[in-house]
């Protein structure tokens, strides 16, 4: 069964396409076509087919490659959500026929499919080691295989900061000004500490929007947190895990939590009121609250540069070169040429995807961005930083993502009322265990 689309963050990012008021202050460009796309040349016709989801950003960008290379011809064949696209590759990997020359990959989703790396080129073949020192030293190991193999360049990524409501902290008695919220949360029991404070000086408001997206902000920084580096499934042997659902699920017990569902009218209506004070916050989540909270929440937000624990992630994809491409070598040049620091900080600029190329980060375009919705946050800077502080190589196994869907489920329902937390661990875990039992490919 295909899990749900509620925690995938590139559903949200073509509400970013032109609030990058959100990140940026102007959006899209005319820019120059860019040297690294290389000569126009001469040579037999190529039709490279890119298979994607959402909005990643790239139609300028294949216009400008095709300019340079004009035997070249580039078709984007684009999925409405990440679970179509995946559905779509599953069947047509299966079938051995109907992939694209690029497949473009979810960060959550790549780990199923490096158990089947045999499916995909080894980037390695078309230089990959060369141009490895590109990217984030954990962005390259998301997409390398145990063997070595490399299947994929690495695109956007999440790094994740506290998004925080300043007049709810003044109203609480705590700090507002951002450098020193950031001292407030070194860790996980801190920032539960502060919420506990918060609601006993503002009892109407929560302290964070939802179970589930905190337990996502959480998990996500266990190097393991369903599977051992060995891919063996390790449900309630993980006692990080134990430990970070039954946090969650106290601060829901003390009313931390505003109980709402995740990606839901009522999250969304939220943002237009007082019902909560802090939220985990990928730099993307950041047009998703402008949007949502609009005027009324204008100089009311504010990022603070700082994640509990340090480091964490939350988003981002690949772009892989299936062996069904009959264009290999010319798909992998493409692919290459689109994750380049350049080609990510035109993306930036116009949508807002946060570079993972360390490059991009010495561009002005990326660290002097200034948010005024957010008080003149420098989010430029600030996501910087959080994107530096991301310092471990998470292993999420073959079925993370179906896995991960059973525990925001069962955390929901508890969140919701509907469940018992001791209930809904049990039920979860009998799940979980179902789904890791499930072959790869079914």
């Amino acid at each position: 069964m295909r899990p749900k689309a509620r925690l995938r963050p590139r559903t949200t990012v073509a509400v970013l396409a032109c609030s990058l008021a959100l990140l940026v202050s102007s959006c899209g460009g005319s820019d120059e076509p860019d040297a690294a796309a290389g000569d126009a040349a001469d040579g037999p016709r190529v039709e490279l087919t890119i298979a994607t989801f959402n909005e990643f950003g790239y139609s300028d960008l294949y216009r400008e490659y095709e300019a340079a290379h004009p035997n070249v011809k580039i078709t984007e064949r684009r999925a409405a959500t990440v679970d179509e696209h995946i559905k779509n590759l599953e069947t047509n990997l299966a079938s051995g026929s109907g992939m694209a020359d690029i497949e473009a990959m979810e960060v959550s989703w790549i780990y199923k499919y490096l158990a089947k790396a045999d499916k995909f080129v080894d980037l390695r073949k078309y230089g990959a080691d060369e141009l490895s020192s590109r990217w984030l030293d954990w962005k390259v190991a998301g997409a390398t295989a145990p063997d070595g193999k490399i299947i994929g360049y690495g695109t956007d990524i999440g790094p994740e900061a506290i998004c925080y409501r300043r007049d709810l902290f003044a109203k609480a008695g705590l700090p507002t000004d951002r450098a020193e919220v950031a001292k407030l949360f070194p860790d996980w029991a801190s920032y539960f500490s502060y919420g506990r404070r918060f609601k006993a000086k503002v009892p109407n408001s929560a302290w964070y929007d939802s179970a589930v997206l905190t337990w996502e902000a959480m998990r996500n920084q266990l190097i393991e947190a369903y599977y051992s580096n060995e891919d063996r499934y390790l449900g309630d042997e993980n006692e990080l895990l134990v430990r970070t659902w039954n946090q969650i699920v106290a601060g829901s017990q003390d009313g931390l939590s505003a109980k709402l569902p995740a990606w839901s009218d009522a999250w969304t209506r939220a943002f237009r009121s007082d019902a909560f004070a802090t939220m985990a916050c990928p730099g993307w989540l950041l047009g998703v609250i402008q949007d949502n909270a609009g005027s009324f929440g204008k100089g009311k937000w504010d990022v603070a540069d700082v994640f509990p624990g340090g480091g964490g992630n939350w988003g981002g994809s690949y772009l892989t070169v299936p062996t069904q491409s009959t264009q290999q070598e010319e798909a992998a040049k493409l692919a290459a040429w689109l994750t380049a620091p350049e080609q990510q900080i035109k993306v930036f600029k116009k949508v807002g995807s946060f570079p993972s190329t360390v490059d991009a980060y010495d561009a002005e375009q990326v660290k002097s961005q200034v948010n005024e919705y957010f008080n003149n946050a420098p989010v430029g800077q600030i996501f910087i930083n959080r994107a530096n502080n991301v310092i471990l190589k998470q292993h999420k196994g073959p079925r993370d993502g179906e896995i991960n869907q059973v525990f925001t489920d069962a955390l929901e329902r508890v969140d919701q009322g509907k469940q018992s937390p001791q209930a809904a661990w049990k039920q979860a875990l009998r799940d979980a265990e179902k789904a890791a039992n499930t072959r790869v490919g079914n």
